[in-house]
């Protein structure tokens, strides 16, 4: 049921919601920049020591089944378990996954792969969960639900945006064991990724101290029990019986639609984590005013163009909806692909400065590159991932709406795994080739998508 509104317009649950995915993400990301740099590092740097290929391999899996889970972790909070005990078992896991990343140095190296686990399992009960909590804090048609997603999704990236800093800090910088050479030059001899986790860790643990704490005031009922008890949920105007109507079923085929576009999208996207991260610890120059930035403070490059541009991106599709000129969703999507397709043709860029795909260390590439990429990633994803996440909650049947939540993060898990694949193959074909198809084959499956848009959005039945 919709909640009062704040003072500035929204529930003021949606911003306890939002404090709530900001550690929540903040533990996740922090992980995540650490994680293939972690995995390729030798025993003696303070890695697992596995070669560059394979890393690729074993993080595109880990996110990847970090995406499918949550269409489990969905379906049970619908028919079982409510969504708020659903984010409480999953905070909990992944906060222990976190801990167990962090023993590995004590423990051996079975608690790197039980802390994975862990996390990939947690968060199939948490992310499906407090999404939809979101879409409930509001009517069917209110206006202020895609600002209300525009904001969480500033939350999200605020939690991305601190965790590299912090946690690639403690990783690459305040634990590490330095070498300094007689002009003052310092070499790491030995990360500190346990730190790195073990930060990560404790940012779950606060949001899930925030989170059980507020939940009674801030959102009352709102979750607490699965939708088939009809408690707390509020009143729907849906048919108590499983078979969907036929306005219903068109709006589950326009969600399988926009998710299986969204797998190109994501697959390119992800490559931050993987190809990315690999040729700006070996190819970018990172070293500004004499100091070299740590690798894992670029994964914090995207979150802070979320930050800076989420507020005036949703207000100019507020602008332009209050002109009746407003972009329909599957059109903001595909220009999402087109953004992301054009991001990439800077990292083709730095390729050729460098001169090609030669694997001297000594050449690198101009920091702006990346930047640039980052950029045109950002906005794309500012079209694409918000405005799908609102787009769910809108068409989702209210009885299925956490396990629809669950298969629109589908995408993200065929694209990891897909992504992990591609990054792979950066040793073998090369930056140039990787960059160049990657870049290509988004802005064509954005243009496929703007082509059938019209057509979605009359299955959408009013509500696109």
């Amino acid at each position: 049921m919709a909640q009062a509104k704040s003072n500035i317009g929204h529930p003021p649950g949606l911003y306890l919601l939002f404090f709530t995915e900001m550690w929540e993400r903040f533990s996740y990301y922090g992980m995540r920049a650490l994680l293939t740099l972690y995995l390729t590092k030798t025993a003696m740097e303070g890695g697992l020591g596995i070669e560059k290929e394979n890393a690729t391999l074993i993080y595109g899996y880990f996110t990847g089944f970090v995406y499918l889970t949550p269409i489990i972790g969905g379906w049970l909070a619908d028919k079982y378990l409510g969504q708020r005990p659903a984010i409480l078992i999953g905070g909990v896991l992944m906060m222990f996954g976190q801990f167990s990343l962090a023993a590995t140095p004590s423990l051996g190296e079975w608690a790197t792969w039980l802390g994975l686990l862990l996390i990939i399992i947690g968060n199939g009960f948490f992310k499906p969960n407090i999404s939809t909590l979101v879409g409930g804090l509001y009517e069917q048609g209110d206006p202020r639900r895609d600002g209300a997603f525009t904001i969480f999704y500033m939350g999200i990236n605020l939690g991305a945006l601190l965790a590299p800093l912090i946690c690639g800090y403690f990783a690459e910088d305040l634990f590490a064991v330095k070498d300094v050479d007689a002009n003052g030059n310092s070499t790491i001899v030995k990360y500190a990724f346990e730190y790195g986790f073990l930060a990560a860790g404790i940012g779950m643990l606060l949001g899930q101290i925030l989170f059980n704490i507020l939940a009674p005031k801030y959102l009352g009922d709102l979750g607490k029990y699965p939708v088939e008890t009809n408690k707390g949920s509020g009143k729907s105007d849906e048919k108590d019986s499983v078979v969907l109507s036929k306005e219903e079923k068109d709006r589950v085929a326009v969600i399988l639609t926009l998710t299986t576009f969204t797998i190109f999208f994501w697959a390119g996207f992800e490559q931050a984590g993987s190809s990315l991260t690999l040729y700006t610890d070996s190819y970018i120059d990172r070293t500004v005013f004499g100091w070299t930035i740590p690798t894992a403070w670029f994964q914090s490059v995207n979150p802070l163009f979320i930050v800076l541009l989420g507020i005036p991106i949703a207000s100019f599709w507020s602008y332009l909806a209050a002109k009746k000129k407003d972009l329909s969703i599957p059109v903001k999507m595909a220009l999402g692909m087109v953004l992301l397709g054009i991001g990439f043709f800077f990292m083709v860029g730095a390729v050729l400065e460098r001169g090609g795909d030669g694997t001297d260390p000594s050449q690198k590439a101009a920091l702006i590159w990346l930047i640039a990429t980052y950029f045109f990633h950002t906005v794309g994803e500012l079209c694409l991932s918000p405005i799908g996440l609102s787009m769910v909650t809108r068409l989702a049947p209210l009885k299925y709406a956490s396990m629809l939540m669950g298969v629109w993060f589908l995408a993200p898990f065929i694209a990891q795994i897909a992504g992990g694949y591609i990054a792979s193959y950066v040793e073998k074909l090369g930056a140039f080739q990787i960059f160049i198809a990657i870049a290509l084959f988004s802005i064509l499956a954005g243009l496929i998508l703007f082509a059938i848009s019209r057509k979605l959005v009359e299955m959408m039945h009013g509500r696109g």
